[in-house]
């Protein structure tokens, strides 16, 4: 079990992937706690901006301490840490979230769905599978040919590609590839932009599957101080005893039927 702390880490590398996608790698002691589908804080040397940027886990080399972060410029904070070079030094939160439930897929079909920015954590999820000896097939969409961390995810797990125009594999999204591929699923875990997750819900619901999706997308702070990240849930809270969750603590992962998306 991950304690929350600060902790300042050391840039190893920062690379631009495709347009505004970047790929950070960090030396830190979090990388030997991360677990896929987790988050980390990263706080950015303007004073004004007091809550970290939350970005998700893509990779973790627990034996060599690096944490690999691939985000998305999304706004004054994100493009701040675009900047941050070799050699200096970051602070982070971390670690934070929940994960996937990795034993849920234990001998199980199990497909991942990655659409944008939702792609990065499903390299770590994969290779975690992968080393627990289930090799997932994966699905990532991208909006055009920029089809960053493709040759990554290819080294644990069959990678079929969806586009939205259509330039590289099949024109369409994740659940587009599900169809026209014949891609049959036991459990799905799944990150990506709100109207994806919430067509993989209802696939998942139609096909009597589980599917465990990251509603990451909806995270402001990532610490739960903003209460931005609130969800509706299905069942009660048994302590507050209301039908919410935050996504940032509670989550960003929920198996699907417990939230209304």
């Amino acid at each position: 079990m991950s304690t929350k702390r600060k902790e300042k880490s050391r840039v190893i590398s920062q690379n631009r992937l495709a347009p505004g996608i970047y790929d950070l790698r960090l030396f830190t002691e979090m990388a030997k706690e991360a677990e896929a589908g987790q988050f980390v804080g990263v706080y950015t040397k303007d004073a004004s901006k007091l809550l970290p940027r939350p970005i998700s886990i893509c990779e973790a080399d627990k034996e060599q301490g690096v944490l690999r972060l691939v985000y998305r410029i999304a706004g004054e904070g994100t493009a701040e840490i675009s900047t941050l070079q070799e050699g200096q030094q970051v602070e982070l939160l971390g670690v934070l979230g929940s994960g996937f439930p990795l034993c849920e897929a234990q001998g199980k079909q199990t497909v991942l769905m990655g659409g944008g920015i939702g792609i990065p954590p499903m390299l770590e999820l994969a290779k975690e599978l992968k080393e627990m000896g289930t090799e997932p097939v994966i699905i990532a969409g991208y909006r055009d040919g920029e089809l960053f961390l493709k040759e990554d995810l290819e080294r644990y797990g069959k990678v079929l590609v969806a586009t939205e125009d259509g330039s590289v594999g099949t024109k369409g999204n994740v659940l587009t590839v599900v169809q026209e591929q014949k891609v049959n699923a036991e459990v799905i875990m799944a990150c990506g932009p709100m109207p994806m997750l919430r067509a993989i819900k209802s696939y998942a619901v139609q096909q009597g599957i589980k599917a465990y999706i990251s509603l990451e997308e909806r995270m402001a702070c990532g610490v739960g101080a903003c209460l931005g990240c609130v969800c509706t849930t299905t069942a009660k809270d048994p302590h507050s005893h209301v039908k919410n969750a935050r996504i940032c603590t509670d989550g960003p992962v929920f198996e699907a039927r417990e939230v209304d998306i």
